[in-house]
């Protein structure tokens, strides 16, 4: 029998006592009052409500290593990103790269791959093949839907594939930035159950109102906590904490657990927060994950206090994954698969013909996945529209990774570089190649790093030219976390000194091709207008 000592958080009944946790094969054999108080608490694990493992460019076993380092024992996880390059072949790698690692990994069967008809992706997903999926019991519910207008105008493949889970009482979960009314109303009235994208707090009290749960999202790009933050005093039972999208430099330096502290830092109450961070996920996906009970799996974190909620130790099943800031799962060696038929590209491919005097002008918000959008006049040399860094409106590129094709390009301006150009083969959903940069010389450049190494991100300047390779299906790497996660801070820091101001700009690049989002976006086939769901011309009559 092993014994794990501290003050006890009760979450069912918003209690806290000082006791031992008596745990035998993995399983809490009971749970005993002590009379005396200790220094540190024990707590359920952490659960992240919503996360794509693959953005993390880590494999599901990887992410492990260091997600239970911040206290994280579960996900419920969409692997959506390897499914947009490898169909339902991806799902089945990240549910077998996952199985043996300490760490319960609940993924979904992805709803919308590709994401929507206006981009190139490596596979398509039908409502057979995610019948197929759901019925695979490690499949544990429909991943986010985000073709909302699908679903609103009644789509028929969309609402076959709901009613599948719906059948086998697996729960649906949402994607619907900035719906509200009666179209939200109607969405809702589908089966959805959760929403990750409020980004406005009355948005997000509406969709509470129509019976969803509201996942409030601090991930790498995307950041809705301060916004959303009351939500947790006013609905506990109906909001959860997810990252959506964590790269792997954000994941060493906290997860769910520094949501909760900046919660309870804002003021909130911790059993609500708690609630919310461990509890509510676990009750609404069905997760086979202990709550810090007798008869549970002894699944729980013993932090310092219940303010700061430093992770002093992580329980897996009763086995210590991590303590101390160290990890104690091994790195296990990732079998690479992939697709990538992209040939090496040309700085005349990159080319833009004058069509007229104004141009649109992709515009990045910093902290969102939302975009706005303007018309500005270009500059010309000869009859080419280039680059205007002095005015931040740069070229932003989107090549085809699954046949030789042209590239789509565009302009943006949010990016700040005044050298060089960086590039990605992680680009929301269908994992294209997206680059921006100053020059189409760099673009070219940037673009054909990524192209030799078959997926990666890559970064080129005057003085310097340096790739971070991701041969797992051109999204994630096959080596060590903390290893990819410095190689990454370093390609951040060449960026900043690039001149961008970006907190992340790797990953606020990887969605300027996420055509689900409004308002403006680049596809691999052109300029896109979210608002109207259509391409758009990238000059102005």
């Amino acid at each position: 029998m092993k014994t794990i000592k501290g003050n006890i958080v009760d979450l069912h009944n918003e209690t806290v006592f000082p006791g031992a946790v008596h745990i035998v094969e993995g399983v809490i054999a009971g749970i005993e009052r002590e009379r005396y108080w200790h220094d540190s608490y024990i707590i359920p694990g952490f659960v992240d409500a919503h996360v794509h493992i693959e953005s993390s460019m880590l494999t599901p076993a990887e992410f492990a290593r260091l997600a239970v380092v911040q206290g994280t024992v579960a996900t419920v996880s969409d692997p959506h990103e390897i499914a947009n390059v490898l169909g339902p072949d991806g799902v089945h790698y990240m549910m077998e790269n996952g199985a043996d690692v300490s760490f319960t990994f609940v993924f979904g069967a992805p709803s919308c791959v590709p994401a929507s008809p206006f981009e190139t992706s490596g596979a398509v997903i039908g409502a057979d093949q995610t019948g197929e999926l759901l019925g695979d019991a490690r499949i544990g519910y429909l991943s986010e839907v985000m073709n909302f207008p699908g679903v609103i105008g009644g789509d028929r493949e969309v609402l076959a594939k709901i009613e599948l889970a719906r059948r086998l009482g697996k729960p649906v979960d949402g994607h619907a930035p900035g719906l509200r009314g009666q179209k939200l109303r109607k969405y809702a009235a589908a089966g959805i159950s959760t929403d990750h994208e409020s980004f406005d707090i009355e948005e997000a009290r509406e969709k509470i109102s129509f019976g969803m749960k509201v996942q409030i999202r601090e991930g790498s790009a995307a950041r809705n906590l301060d916004a959303l933050c009351p939500l947790i005093a006013e609905y506990p039972d109906h909001c959860m904490f997810c990252s959506d999208d964590k790269h792997p430099d954000d994941l060493v330096r906290g997860h769910i657990n520094v949501l909760a502290a900046r919660a309870v830092r804002a003021g909130m109450d911790v059993m609500k927060v708690l609630r919310c961070a461990c509890l509510n996920p676990v009750l609404h996906y069905g997760l086979d994950v202990g709550l810090l009970r007798k008869g549970d799996a002894a699944d729980m974190v013993v932090v310092n206090n219940l303010e700061e909620l430093v992770v002093l130790k992580t329980l897996v099943r009763g086995k210590t994954v991590a303590e101390n800031g160290e990890t104690c799962l091994v790195h296990r060696p990732a079998a690479p698969m992939n697709v990538f038929r992209a040939n090496p590209k040309r700085p005349a491919d990159f080319l833009v013909r004058k069509r007229s005097a104004l141009m649109r002008v992709i515009e990045v918000i910093e902290g969102q996945l939302i975009t706005g959008g303007s018309l500005e006049a270009p500059i010309f040399e000869g009859d080419a529209a280039v680059c205007d860094a002095s005015r931040d409106i740069l070229k932003v590129t989107v090549v085809n990774r699954y046949a030789d094709a042209p590239p789509a390009v565009g302009f943006i301006r949010g990016f700040g570089l005044k050298n060089g150009a960086i590039a990605s083969s992680v680009a929301h959903d269908s994992h294209n190649i997206i680059a921006v940069g100053v020059s189409d010389e760099m673009i070219c450049d940037a673009v054909n790093l990524v192209i030799e190494k078959k997926g990666g991100i890559s970064l080129v300047s005057d003085e310097t030219k340096t790739v971070l390779p991701l041969p797992v299906a051109g999204i994630m790497s096959d080596g060590d976390g903390w290893d990819v996660a410095v190689k990454y801070s370093r390609l951040n820091v060449l960026a900043k000194e690039l001149g961008t101001t970006l907190r992340a700009p790797f990953m606020t690049l990887s969605f300027m091709a996420l055509l689900v989002i409004p308002k403006l976006k680049l596809s691999d086939r052109g300029l896109f207008d979210g608002e109207n769901f259509t391409f758009t011309d990238l000059f102005a009559e």
